[in-house]
């Protein structure tokens, strides 16, 4: 992926988009692309209250455009070479590519499996999709990748059978319904951050305080990831939320804050990702170095790019970019809203019930007898 995020310990994110946002000495540029750049967080604050409006509006703008409604009004022809091909008009492509190979489905949830809305606690899938992700979950191996905590996103999709990363795949739990997916019958956790759960409360408790006089402003405990969401609070007060925000993360240089769709995300300073959710998750299933797995990821978020880039790297499988607009990423193909995705989830089951009776079929001639075709 060309673009990179600014993050890291002690910093605030901001669109490298608009470099000039900050001066060349509170920059330090990453060894190698695609790494993090890391901002004095002091220096940022600095920014922010004393340097040039210009500056600022910079800053500001580059908040505006990781938010959805800003984003629809960017001309095309700026991604003109980020157009990606419809995961719908390249099925049969992509099912050719899965030829012999068994396919695990990795799902992010807000934005891909239900539509992002004004308050977070009210991104409610449909019944229909989730008996859609029911039914692949019958057929694939399923997991749902996301940034709210495990107990939070399980509440939501309800569905016993799958495996679920939360908190951005920090804390990862498999299937608590028998599946045949399952190997050996073990349980699969994984919380590789867990050292950190009393520092991320303190900073939770923190965050409540600075921005309760920020009207709109909410924060969520996902347990091993902090959200501050201001996705309902006037632009004229992101700086100060900002600020409020940066004033807490100066007496915790150890965890990372990032910004994404109109939320600033904390988390703890692991290089666990939805990358490595991805490859634990695989290697959880038995095909950590199986040339016969094709895994499909789709996601929305620029924290899905981990994913993404894990699956090109690998040379292996799909990742589909859920967006309305081109954008830059190491996804193969896109799909524009939570409803192509349940399309193409619905035709990703039709295909593997077809190709079960055409398998069903060829055996039954084989062996000259009748049986009731599966279901």
């Amino acid at each position: 992926m060309a673009n990179q995020n600014v993050v890291v310990s002690d910093a605030i994110t901001a669109a490298v988009a608009a470099p000039s946002l900050f001066p060349a000495a509170a920059q330090k540029p990453p060894a190698v692309p695609g790494t993090y750049i890391s901002i004095s967080q002091k220096k940022l604050v600095q920014n922010l209250d004393i340097n040039s409006a210009a500056r600022i509006n910079s800053w500001v703008d580059s908040m505006r455009a990781l938010s959805p409604t800003h984003i629809k009004s960017h001309s095309l022809s700026d991604h003109r070479n980020m157009q990606l091909p419809s995961a719908m008009d390249m099925f049969e492509q992509i099912m050719n590519d899965s030829k012999g190979k068994q396919i695990v489905m990795f799902l992010d949830y807000d934005g891909t499996l239900s539509p992002i809305v004004e308050d977070a606690d009210q991104a409610f899938m449909s019944n229909a999709m989730r008996e859609t992700v029911r039914k692949v979950a019958r057929y694939f191996p399923t997991a749902i990748v996301s940034g709210r905590g495990l107990d939070q996103v399980y509440s939501f999709v309800r569905l016993a059978e799958l495996y679920y990363a939360g908190s951005h795949g920090m804390d990862i739990k498999g299937p608590s319904k028998s599946s045949k997916h399952t190997k050996g019958g073990e349980a699969v956790l994984y919380q590789p951050a867990s050292q950190f759960l009393p520092m991320m409360d303190e900073v939770y408790k923190a965050l409540l305080e600075v921005t309760k006089d920020t009207p709109g402003s909410t924060v969520d405990n996902n347990k091993y990831c902090l959200s501050v969401h201001f996705r309902r609070v006037d632009e004229k007060k992101w700086i100060e939320l900002a600020t409020k925000v940066g004033s807490v993360m100066e007496a915790y240089p150890d965890l990372i804050l990032t910004q994404g769709r109109k939320v600033f995300e904390i988390r703890p300073p692991s290089k666990w990702n939805k990358g490595k959710a991805l490859e634990f998750l695989l290697e959880s299933l038995g095909y950590a170095n199986c040339a016969d797995v094709y895994p499909i990821y789709i996601g929305d978020d620029r924290t899905d790019e981990d994913a993404f880039k894990i699956l090109r790297e690998r040379g292996q499988g799909s990742g589909i970019l859920v967006s309305k607009i081109p954008k830059d990423t190491n996804a193969s193909y896109s799909l524009q809203e939570p409803s192509e995705v349940m399309a193409f989830l619905r035709r990703l089951v039709e295909w593997k019930k077809s190709s079960l009776r055409k398998q069903f079929m060829r055996k039954a001639r084989l062996q000259g007898i009748k049986m009731p075709l599966p279901i």
